[in-house]
């Protein structure tokens, strides 16, 4: 196999902080390599430096003369009011049919090609650009964390693709269940040094702890046979009838060391929170409907989740887990319908909101030594805090210096040791690496508490989830299976989308596309149709402009009431983005696009 790219003796630090150290490792064509490394450690500066956007201190990357690299953008290159189907055909110069064709494999047609890629969900537009990436005919794909934000059928979809994928691809993901399901080799990034493994991430991680364990081992027999030559040379080296023995045992000890062991990296226990178990019904539903005013995202739910159970609330992007677990926490109220829950429940939420309401006057720490539960130690909060990117000096920041994200992150620091008996979590192990998410799935299930939890990461969802809750086609149900019967499911309709898409270009792909353009409508109306979403597609562009410039103002304040008002911003423009994008997605039904 060809070298596609060979990085030599490579050195890269930021001030005192040293990302690589000597750091060697090549890629070979058609290999997929999962790429870890703890937060921090370098991953992305890498990727930077494979890309050509950084340099290194010193050290090589020697690339092949055939070497053509995909990379996974992760800003817009979208133009205002551009079809999924007129980028691609920007982007890849290739003409309307292979991008149709190629964009089939990501199931996007109908209205997903033909509108705006503007009024596209972010796992939506993953996928047009996932599409504009194989048109492009690279022979290495960078990806940088593919997966966060992604459903889990667009992650699916993501893994179809690359298991068909025939060239190399370099993958940097905490997501263990898309790297075991992708890749087939993991290179390892820790203390400046690259470790390429031949063999999947579980099997990695699994040698590391042998490796470690068997250095152990002959270091024990080692260190006990160094101790039986020492007593030996002490006792005889004065005596003239042993001294030759004792001067030969003292070559045999001075050859006998040890193997190095590097000390572990800081691993964190996250402790839940301490409370009693607890039986019955925790939370039902009867008849509700949930939504805006206006929009209403799903109707007539009936569900109950019981006190310990460990609730996943699965589904689509754009289908409504997020604001189910707005109305069950009460922060949005029903359309209709009744909501109960149980006596005495005490509910945490983890949701970037909440972050709103935290005191400006007190320190990181102090705030978390307030919330605690009596008897947590500084070490645990130390630890909890160090788990979620606070060390050092930034423990004593005030919260009134913290930025938007830094005080989310704290919410989910207090939350751990506080004492609620429900935990409502929303994407709750977003940006945290493999070690933490772990850290935190151990946490939950070690809770004797109820969790109602959304997340992207398939990983941490098998881990933790003891019953699942399905949000799809505006209704909730209790799901019969287990998380393991919802991904078969999922995978099922992935599987049975490709065979129906390859025999309907086995039968006429020219027939079926006129097919599917075949509107009732009359000329008329599909005109004033038209009109209609062209006026549309502008409101939902200038709303998303409008979301996007106060949410960034919203991440950056340290104002509380200020960052209050940006809030309510930010709820009203989503509002009116989701009636917008629900009208012109009618709309454009009708007029056959």
């Amino acid at each position: 196999m060809a070298v596609l790219l060979q990085i030599r003796d490579a050195h890269k630090r930021y001030g005192q902080q040293i990302l690589l150290d000597g750091a060697e490792a090549s890629i070979v064509e058609d290999v997929k390599i999962g790429f870890v490394g703890r937060n921090g450690a370098g991953k992305s500066t890498l990727l930077r430096v494979l890309l050509g956007e950084e340099e290194l201190d010193r050290g090589d990357v020697i690339c092949h003369p055939r070497l053509r690299v995909g990379y996974l953008r992760q800003h817009d290159p979208f133009q205002p009011n551009e079809t999924a189907l007129q980028f691609l055909m920007r982007d890849s110069k290739q003409p309307d049919w292979k991008c149709g064709e190629v964009a089939g494999q990501f199931e996007l047609k109908g209205r997903y090609l033909e509108g705006p890629v503007s009024s596209l969900s972010g796992g939506w537009q993953t996928r047009v650009k996932l599409a504009a990436l194989l048109l492009h005919e690279p022979n290495l794909l960078l990806l940088d964390e593919p997966t966060n934000f992604l459903d889990v059928r667009t992650q699916i979809l993501l893994e179809h693709f690359l298991r068909n994928f025939r060239q190399a691809c370099l993958i940097v993901s905490h997501d263990r269940a898309f790297l075991k399901a992708t890749c087939s080799q993991t290179l390892d990034l820790t203390r400046g040094k690259l470790t390429l493994y031949p063999g999947k991430i579980d099997e990695f991680l699994a040698f590391q702890e042998e490796r470690k364990a068997h250095d152990e081992r002959v270091n024990a027999t080692i260190i006990a046979k160094q101790k039986q030559l020492k007593r030996f040379i002490d006792k005889n080296r004065a005596k003239a009838s042993t001294a030759s023995q004792a001067r030969s045992k003292s070559k045999q000890l001075e050859r006998l060391q040890v193997t190095e062991i590097e000390a572990d990296l800081p691993t964190v226990r996250i402790r839940a929170p301490q409370v009693e178990p607890r039986r019955g019904p925790a939370v039902r539903t009867i008849g509700l409907a949930i939504g805006y005013p206006g929009n209403q995202v799903a109707k007539d739910i009936q569900i109950e989740i019981e006190h310990g159970q460990r609730a996943a609330i699965v589904g689509d992007n754009g289908q409504g887990k997020t604001t189910l677990l707005r109305t069950l926490t009460q922060s949005l109220s029903p359309l209709d319908g009744e909501l109960r829950w149980g006596h005495h429940c005490e509910i945490g939420v983890y949701a970037q909101h909440v972050y709103t309401t935290l005191p400006t006057d007190k320190t990181v720490q102090e705030y978390l030594e307030y919330e605690a539960t009596p008897g947590t130690t500084t070490q645990q909060i130390l630890a909890v805090l160090g788990s979620l990117l606070f060390r050092d000096e930034h423990v004593q920041k005030k919260i009134e210096v913290l930025s938007g994200g830094e005080r989310a992150r704290l919410c989910m620091a207090a939350l751990l040791l506080g004492t609620y008996n429900i935990l409502v979590l929303d994407e709750p192990g977003n940006h945290l690496d493999v070690e933490t998410v772990q850290a935190l799935a151990d946490a939950l299930l070690e809770y004797q508490g109820t969790v109602i939890f959304t997340s992207h990461d398939r990983y941490f969802m098998k881990l933790v989830a003891s019953t699942i809750i399905e949000v799809k086609d505006g209704t909730v149900r209790n799901y019969l299976g287990d998380y393991d019967a919802y991904l078969y499911a999922i995978n099922k309709e992935v599987d049975d989308g490709e065979r129906s898409r390859q025999q309907e270009r086995k039968n006429n792909p020219a027939v079926n596309a006129a097919v599917e353009q075949t509107s009732a409508a009359t000329h008329d109306d599909r005109r004033k149709l038209r009109k209609e979403l062209k006026k549309l597609e502008r409101k939902i562009a200038n709303l998303d402009d409008q979301r996007k410039e106060v949410n960034d103002r919203l991440m950056t304040c340290t104002d509380p009431e200020l960052a209050t008002k940006l809030h309510q911003q930010v709820e009203e423009i989503s509002v009116d983005l989701e009636t917008s994008e629900t009208l012109w997605l009618e709309i454009s039904e009708q007029v056959g696009s």
